[in-house]
């Protein structure tokens, strides 16, 4: 046809000589979907290790890459180094080879996230989630230090956990660009929802970025992020995988399918009471053997937090 030219993925002469990097993150090291895993308790408030190992295999059957555990919302702030550890030896017997283990080895005291790391490292984990420090409100400079110093600590890929709105402060881009030049630096768990920021590090750096938000995850892969650390897949596991994978076959439309399917799912999961008070409340309701136990200061969900959470999952058509 008269005047028509074939498309052409070339970028504009006068962005060839730059330093924008073009992000093709469809490898990565740990996979594209991992859950951030729930810790089960006993009725006499003990780890239960057993309902444990069973939710970790259920979870890797479904399509997860890779388990964060002792994570956020494994309520890490109030299990002990020793049950920490175990958890990671727990995950590790459970899974095997198929999946990654991540460990959540943050404190806001930078010494006990050494040997937190340490343990980690001796367990077997795969890599190390850290957090910001929170509460303290370090400098940058600080930030800086912190991760420096734990990523040095042990031998484990280390992953970034940006997210503000727990910890009261950012990790500055600036930081980040930094922090990425350290070799056991390997991912951004990002959870700022700054797209700017983000594509700033996507475009000037190596490390694999995840959503920290499990509503951002089609926005942020179809930006060039890996996938997702996600707390709504302990019950929606495959169809965050169709999403994924949808993303990763360059198929917008079912991949729109399932980030809508998600919805409902993700506001009951994620906006109505705490991901772990959440998560073993969706777990009991599906059958799966876990109680709804949790540690203080967390309690459970109450009657109208209940109802609000079913009416979501009942809204995506779950037959509760």
């Amino acid at each position: 046809m008269a005047g028509h030219h074939e498309p052409t993925h070339d970028f504009d002469p006068y962005l060839a000589e730059g330093e924008v990097k073009h992000p093709d993150q469809t490898d990565p090291y740990f996979g594209h979907l991992i859950t951030a895993m729930v810790t089960p308790f006993t009725k006499e408030d003990e780890v239960d290790y057993e309902a444990f190992e069973a939710l970790a295999d259920k979870l890797v059957n479904e399509g997860n890459d890779a388990l964060v555990v002792s994570g956020t919302t494994g309520e890490t702030s109030t299990l002990e180094d020793d049950e920490k550890e175990g958890l990671v030896r727990a995950a590790k017997s459970a899974v095997g080879d198929r999946a990654k283990i991540i460990a959540g080895t943050s404190t806001n005291h930078t010494s006990h996230d050494l040997e937190v790391a340490k343990r980690a490292e001796r367990a077997g984990a795969d890599g190390q989630l850290v957090v910001t420090p929170y509460y303290n409100k370090p400098s940058q400079d600080g930030v800086l230090a912190h991760y420096t110093a734990v990523a040095d600590a042990a031998d484990l890929p280390l992953m970034i956990y940006d997210i503000p709105g727990r910890t009261g402060i950012p990790v500055a881009t600036e930081t980040i660009l930094r922090l990425a030049e350290h070799p056991r630096v390997m991912c951004l768990k990002d959870a700022k929802n700054d797209i700017t920021a983000t594509t700033e590090v996507l475009t000037k750096t190596d490390l694999e970025i995840y959503s920290g938000d499990d509503q951002n995850v089609l926005a942020w892969m179809a930006m060039g992020a890996a996938g997702v650390v996600s707390v709504t897949s302990h019950v929606a596991a495959p169809t965050f995988r169709r999403m994924i994978d949808s993303v990763l076959n360059y198929d917008l439309k079912e991949a729109r399918i399932a980030h809508g399917e998600l919805g409902p799912v993700i506001r009951g999961m994620m906006t109505r009471v705490q991901g772990a008070v959440s998560s073993k409340l969706a777990l009991n309701w599906l059958g799966f053997g876990i109680n709804t136990d949790v540690r203080l200061p967390l309690v459970e969900a109450n009657e109208q937090e209940k109802e609000l959470v079913l009416a979501d999952l009942r809204e995506a058509g779950w037959n509760l």
